[in-house]
């Protein structure tokens, strides 16, 4: 190989070194070294045209199936960080900075490490994360033994949409049970993305069960048992999960039966079949809001919380800690139930506005270890590559909400009929809207009972759950103050 005679300077030195970090081999030519320096950059070369390859076809499916693939991102990214950390040693080490003077020598390998380190540490960081993220999902999805194989060829089995259980619920280590406060059902259209949200209240009463299935058998006429000696029930829909899990032999034994219960239950109740379920747990929002740093609240009047009212979150706009934003959101003193669907949607806007991904990524370790034990899900895991895309497109499709609250319900004594009606009537509303484009400037219509909200545009419907919204306690610019 040939060198070149003429001594280097250390600015050239550092100079030559850094440039190969953007382009490796242009040190290497420039010491002589022309047939490797030739090869590193047609390697070059051939990486780069694979990303852009790749960005240019990349699509949700992409990255669903990414998601499958997180060891060997790690697996890829770490050694993608030792390659380019020992390509900038070696770039430096061949253009020959022995012939520097001694402090030219020390100031070139102090920039040449530095140099190294830096390059190395994105590929350290998308290694990390994707472990994070890997030991995330381990944590969440476990697919139970038994569970229906996923045929990836055709993951819907012929329907066209998919029906998820959106649960929160108030779980913690020194309580026993399962009460899921926040009772929501997503119907999604997997090929348009169009998605109906219906909202069912947790003080429901009577709830009816599915003919044949165990519940029905023990309440044959819906749900009921005799009421606590200060008048309050524990026989409402929120109740179903954990009086099915505490009440093994209705089952026949058979333990952990509150999800499957509660799904047949809501199932029933809509008219639907529902595929799967999500929970989360809500004082678990607590750690997300102080791994974000606080989420910054406008408080329209004070609101009282604790077992002896010792609490208080004051008026006003300020950055709530996670323990405050979710009184906020919980308390029921001198609270309706429809109050706090209205706070507990406040924080939540607040928590989507204010988690933008710059902050995510800077805590995105910190948010992982916040949302561990936070989430359990029944869905398959290798189902995941097939949520994203659809995912994907509900954030571009249309979506709109049914809330069955008072005046459209009653909630002592409820009307199934009806019920099941409306649910019929939005998704076959929801399957004939055209386009995305088409529909954000066009006014939402008001469905049967005037309890339906549109959130594709910027209109909505003075309904009672449009009431729930109005007020709210978050503005764009208290998220910025």
């Amino acid at each position: 190989m040939g060198e070149s005679r003429t001594p280097p300077r250390a600015a050239a030195v550092i100079g030559w070194t850094a440039l190969s970090a953007v382009l490796p081999g242009v040190a290497h030519l420039r010491a002589g070294w022309r047939r490797t320096g030739l090869v590193l950059l047609g390697l070059h070369a051939l990486l780069l045209a694979g990303v852009v390859a790749v960005s240019l076809t990349a699509d949700a499916g992409l990255l669903g199936q990414a998601l499958e693939w997180l060891d060997t991102i790690t697996l890829v990214a770490v050694f993608a960080g030792l390659a380019w950390f020992a390509l900038i040693v070696h770039s430096y080490v061949v253009l020959r900075p022995n012939r520097l003077s001694a402090v030219g020598q020390v100031l070139t390998g102090l920039a040449a490490g530095l140099l190294s380190v830096a390059t190395a540490v994105p590929f350290t960081l998308a290694a990390q994360y994707a472990n994070v993220s890997r030991q995330a999902l381990d944590d969440v999805f476990d697919t139970p033994t038994g569970a229906a194989e996923v045929r990836h060829e055709d993951p819907w089995a012929g329907r066209d949409r998919v029906n998820v259980l959106l649960l929160g619920g108030d779980w913690q280590e020194n309580r026993k049970g399962v009460r899921t406060d926040s009772i929501n059902l997503a119907s999604v259209d997997v090929r348009t993305g169009n998605t109906v949200l219906f909202g069912l209240p947790r003080n429901l009463e009577n709830v009816r069960f599915p003919p044949g299935s165990p519940m029905r058998k023990r309440f044959p006429d819906g749900f009921r048992l005799p009421a606590n000696p200060d008048g309050s029930r524990e026989d409402l829909l929120f109740a179903v999960w954990e009086y099915a899990d505490t009440h093994p032999e209705i089952f026949g034994g058979r333990r952990n039966m509150g999800p499957e219960t509660l799904k047949a239950a809501v199932g029933y109740t809509l008219g639907l079949d529902v595929d799967w379920y999500v929970l989360v747990n809500i004082w678990g929002l607590a750690r997300i809001i102080d791994a974000l740093g606080g989420l910054t609240l406008t408080v329209d009047q004070d609101v009282v919380f604790g077992k002896y009212n010792e609490g208080l979150v004051k008026a006003g706009t300020r950055r709530l800690k996670g323990a405050d934003a979710m009184w906020f959101a919980r308390s029921r003193t001198n609270s309706d139930d429809y109050t706090r669907m209205r706070r507990q949607r406040c924080v939540l806007s607040a928590l989507l506005d204010q988690a933008d991904p710059a902050t995510v990524l800077t805590r995105f370790t910190q948010l992982a270890q916040a949302t561990k034990g936070m989430f359990r899900t029944d869905i398959p895991r290798p189902m995941l590559r097939h949520l994203v895309p659809v995912a994907v497109k509900v954030k571009e499709a249309r979506v709109t909400s049914l809330q069955f609250i008072p005046p459209l319900i009653h909630t002592g004594y409820p009307d199934w009929a009806k019920i099941r009606k409306l649910t019929a009537k939005a998704i076959s509303d929801s399957k004939r809207t055209a386009s995305p484009a088409a529909t954000a400037s066009k006014k939402p219509e008001k469905a049967s009972g005037g309890n339906t909200e549109d959130t594709g545009g910027k209109s909505a419907d003075k309904s009672p759950s449009a009431a729930i919204n109005a007020g709210c306690g978050t503005t764009a610019n208290a998220a910025k103050r």
